[in-house]
């Protein structure tokens, strides 16, 4: 296939990949969540669900799934959602909640809300229960101290409201505690002190025989350190809460990783063949890009590969000490998009919902820059600052200003 779509760069005009979507039937929508089809909030219990979103995903069954660090169960999850704004019982009755990964990709859900983990041990799971108790009890002693010196009658209801409790994925979301501290000092220092507390959550693991179970996952991010293989926490500054999320995640829970299980997961739907095995995770799956990209070729039919939309919010990029440090959790999975598309010349497509106008402070898209300029002035660059590079080795196709576009152009394309 020619390149088409994916030749274009930072595009704010969406209706190209529209008038394709309508007219071409072999594609697969690959979604993040959080800031893409919904807000980005301080807190994650007033999340709202659009219902004619939810339905226009159920229209395109078997080539729609999503992929994200949040989970589909428990009671921050995206089922309860759905629940409020349909109804009880009308999502699980008429299959209407949405299919895919959870958790960074252990999380397993069709549209009925059958959940599973595959490859995950019990004893995983067990240690996973404790973490929020212990996250709310250190946030409990911590915040009544210096410098956060906040008061004692709201300590416990901010630990409450920060501390996720989610099945796979328990984590820290600090978007709330960062609101109400305010100014950059106070913020850095918590950013500090929930990575020790995470990593010591690593050597307890560690202690019990679990030292290769789990990793600490940081959104945003700043990218891996390639000396220790560990994701580096983007502080805050003037413009950027910087890191918000502090996730314990289980190892292999990598979106990249979950590209090739839901693709494994499509062809077993169209052929009736799982291509990768039925047993196929995110924890059997290889570590790196490289690899994932070369077992995709090696397992996947050419005349099958679907065209792949993958819609993300979360990347960074930004100079250090003259060295690039790119990272953000949906950089991966796009990255991952874009390179299986130039290796199956299948001309897929990098969606990015610019998430900026929520809650949370994050770079901006100054769209208008981008309509001025073409890629190859440098000023073009400079609308994207923060986020992306002259150099960035991810480029995205088109960007959308908020999840209320993003929803209007899904709901009036495909639904």
């Amino acid at each position: 296939m020619t390149p088409g779509l994916s030749s274009y760069q930072w595009h704010t005009d969406i209706s190209p990949l529209a008038d394709t979507l309508t007219t071409a039937p072999d594609y697969l929508i690959i979604q993040d969540l959080d800031g893409v089809c919904m807000g980005l909030v301080n807190d994650p219990l007033s999340r709202t669900m659009d219902p004619g979103y939810v339905h226009a995903v159920r229209n395109q069954e078997g080539r729609f799934y999503v992929l994200t660090n949040g989970e589909h169960i428990g009671k921050r999850g995206v089922n309860p959602m759905i629940d409020r704004a349909l109804g009880n019982g009308v999502a699980k009755t008429e299959g209407l909640y949405l299919p895919g990964l959870g958790a960074g990709g252990v999380q397993l859900q069709n549209r009925f809300g059958k959940v599973s983990h595959p490859g995950v041990s019990s004893q995983e799971m067990a240690f996973l229960l404790q973490i929020p108790v212990k996250a709310r009890y250190f946030l409990i002693n911590l915040l009544g101290n210096s410098p956060y010196n906040l008061a004692k009658e709201n300590i416990q209801l901010l630990a409450e409201a920060v501390v996720l409790d989610n099945r796979a994925s328990p984590t820290i979301n600090a978007n709330l505690l960062s609101a109400v501290l305010g100014s950059v000092t106070p913020v850095r220092q918590l950013q500090q002190d929930l990575q020790r507390f995470m990593t010591r959550l690593l050597q307890d693991a560690q202690s019990q025989g679990m030292g290769e179970s789990f990793f600490i996952h940081y959104a945003p991010n700043l990218g891996t350190d390639p000396a220790t293989g560990l994701e580096r926490i983007k502080p805050a500054d003037d413009s950027s809460w910087g890191t918000t999320d502090f996730q314990f995640m289980l190892k292999g829970a990598v979106k990249e990783s979950g590209v090739l299980v839901l693709l494994n997961q499509y062809f077993a739907a169209k052929t009736g063949a799982y291509p990768l095995g039925a047993d196929f995770s995110v924890r059997t799956a290889p570590a790196s890009h490289n690899a994932l990209l070369e077992l995709a070729q090696s397992a996947f039919d050419p005349a099958l590969m679907p065209r792949i939309i993958g819609v993300g919010d979360t990347i960074t990029s930004h100079q250090i000490d003259g060295e690039w440090q790119r990272g953000g959790s949906d950089r991966g999975f796009l990255t991952l998009v874009q390179d299986l598309g130039q290796a199956f010349d299948s001309d897929n497509v990098v969606v990015l919902i610019d998430s900026s106008g929520d809650e949370v402070i994050r770079p901006a898209v100054d769209t208008g820059a981008l309509q001025r300029y073409c890629a190859t002035d440098p000023q073009y660059w400079q609308a994207v600052a923060g986020l992306s590079d002259a150099n960035d080795p991810l480029r995205v196709n088109f960007v959308l200003a908020g999840h209320s576009e993003y929803r209007a152009f899904f709901v009036s394309a495909l639904g």
